[in-house]
């Protein structure tokens, strides 16, 4: 069988955690940020985790992660 190819574009947005659940930063913080509120940017900084109906796909991206 073939090796099978890492999506690249999923392995530069996507981190595996140790325990194999897969992070990913949120949309919508990178520009316009005069309108958005301080709580509102605060939150768009932190990381969140990929939800449960996305996390097959998210995995077939990334073949060779924990």
């Amino acid at each position: 069988m073939p090796k099978l190819k890492t999506h690249k574009g999923a392995s530069k947005r996507l981190r595996v955690t140790a325990t194999g659940k897969i992070k990913r930063s949120k949309a919508f913080g990178s520009h316009l940020l005069t309108k958005k509120s301080s709580k509102r940017k605060r939150n768009l900084k932190q990381s969140t985790l990929v939800v449960k109906s996305e996390f097959k796909k998210m995995k077939e991206m990334l073949p060779y992660s924990k």
